[in-house]
């Protein structure tokens, strides 16, 4: 046998995806945690007492849009190709 035979190789560890993948991927996840942190609060103290603001243009349109961005955002990025050469 020689030598070569007896060496095992070893393979290379390497991330799924690309550091581009990665950018986009915390892009969207901070969108998705902005909105979430748009949507909380706005509760009221008494439970008796109605808040209105609960129905807010932050809470109702802004905050739902940025988490559907986000969620846009993720899948791009784990569909991206960064090795994808232009033609």
């Amino acid at each position: 046998m020689s030598k070569k035979n007896k060496e095992v190789q070893k393979p290379k560890s390497e991330f799924i995806f690309q550091r581009k993948n990665y950018i986009f991927l915390f892009i969207g996840l901070g969108l998705i945690a902005l909105g979430f942190i748009l949507m909380a609060g706005g509760g009221s103290d008494d439970p008796n007492v109605f808040n209105p603001e609960i129905y807010s243009f932050r809470r109702i349109r802004l905050a739902p849009t940025l988490i559907l961005i986000g969620l846009g955002i993720q899948i791009y990025a784990i569909l991206l190709n960064p090795h994808k050469k232009k033609e």
